[in-house]
């Protein structure tokens, strides 16, 4: 891409549409002159001279050093999905929970306090309560949707409020704007996780947060193909994690940052179709007898109804649903289905089925999956691209099998 070219697309990120940042923002092409970005596959780079290798190590130059954090084809999927969150900057990270690692180790210090969402990732969980308190960073769970219970875990300590919305499993939704507010009154960073809607559906950022985080190995890849992570936010933070990722190395590879940047170019017409499907989904569960609640946020049953529909686009992929009966009864559900897939993982194209208080949430105890929502009878699905009518007749022979 020549420089009047890319020059053009920087100056007019704010003009220009989602799906135009998602296909041809942070492209650097090399003078091969190729259409598609190249992946570069090199652990180093050669300098023009030890003056230069100074320079560029130094930081008084700019360029690559080396790639476990300077890549082209890292950089250009940085670019490309700061551009989408309308952020300053992203730093790319091997996986998604190294990029929540990253991200506090990077900006905490012994004796800071976080107040973190119950209704988080399980491994989100458990990387507070067994690691970061561990080395002195403190934590108070709050429920997601409880004002009062954010305002007063505050304390002089508190330096970052962490959330995920719409969370996992149970879809609750947060406010973002009000918990903003309560965070600069208090001096403190919001964090969101936003890894359920991705910024085709929402983006965090113009709503009050101050850093965005995704595991891209879900939505943003959207094939289950490989691991990912990337925190976005203003470059003075963003700096920060980046110090931490070149001292630390939880690095994301070329390859997979390639893939990723395939997969943003498609990422808002994917993120409507697993709306739609889900929307489908949910409804159709929602008149079965067999079912005792479904928790999807496109429902206007759902609590969070309403708030959804005022800071996202549409209502994602991902539902949850208790069955009538306790495990066994889930068990056999899961069991029964053909087509979905049984696994943990989410943001597929194909649609996966899980239990989540014996896989995602299952190193959590009794008390603090109670505490989170996670029932012995509730099953989570992550609808996928599939015929809408196939993923139906899969559960309606899960519930079969009960």
């Amino acid at each position: 891409m020549t420089d009047e070219r890319k020059d053009f697309i920087e100056e007019n990120e704010l003009n220009l549409g989602l799906d135009t940042l998602a296909i041809r923002s942070g492209i650097v092409r090399t003078q091969e002159g190729e259409h598609c970005e190249p992946i570069f596959t090199t652990s180093s780079y050669v300098f023009e001279s030890a003056e230069q290798a100074a320079s560029r190590f130094s930081g008084d130059e700019d360029g690559n050093v080396y790639s476990r954090y300077t890549n082209p084809t890292v950089r250009t999927f940085q670019d490309r999905i700061a551009a989408l969150e309308g952020a300053e900057s992203a730093v790319a990270t091997a996986s998604g929970m190294s990029a929540i690692l990253s991200t506090f180790l990077a900006l905490l210090t012994v004796g800071d306090h976080v107040v973190c969402s119950r209704s988080v990732f399980g491994t989100t969980t458990m990387l507070f309560t067994k690691y970061l308190q561990k080395f002195g960073i403190d934590v108070t769970f709050v429920g997601l949707t409880d004002s009062a219970g954010w305002e007063q875990a505050i304390n002089s300590k508190t330096k970052c409020l962490f959330l995920e919305t719409p969370s996992n499993p149970l879809c609750e939704v947060a406010d973002i704007k009000q918990l903003s507010g309560l965070a600069k009154a208090n001096d403190c960073l919001l964090i969101v996780d936003n890894c359920f809607c991705t910024p085709a559906l929402q983006r965090p950022l113009d709503l009050g947060a101050d850093i965005v985080i995704h595991s891209a190995t879900k939505y943003l890849d959207g094939q289950g193909r490989c691991l990912g992570g990337v925190v976005v936010g203003s470059e003075e933070h963003m700096d920060q994690v980046l110090g931490f990722i070149r001292t630390c190395g939880p690095t994301l590879s070329p390859f997979n940052a390639w893939i990723f940047l395939k997969s943003l170019e498609t990422l808002r017409l994917r993120m409507e179709a697993h709306s739609v499907n889900a929307l489908e989904v949910a409804w159709w569960l929602n008149e079965q007898p067999q079912i005792e609640k479904v928790y999807y946020c496109g429902l206007p049953s759902h609590e969070g109804h309403v708030l959804a529909r005022e800071q996202q686009s549409a209502f994602g992929g991902v539902l949850s649903f208790q069955v009538k009966g306790q495990r066994d009864a889930a068990w056999k559900l899961i069991n029964g289905t053909r087509i979905l897939s049984i696994t943990a993982n989410l943001g597929d194209a194909k649609t996966t089925i899980v239990h989540p208080a014996t896989t995602t949430h299952g190193r959590l105890s009794d008390e603090e999956k109670q505490q989170a929502g996670i029932a012995d009878n509730l099953i989570r699905v992550a609808v996928g691209l599939e015929s809408v009518k196939d993923i139906i007749g899969d559960l309606e022979r899960g519930i079969a099998a009960i």
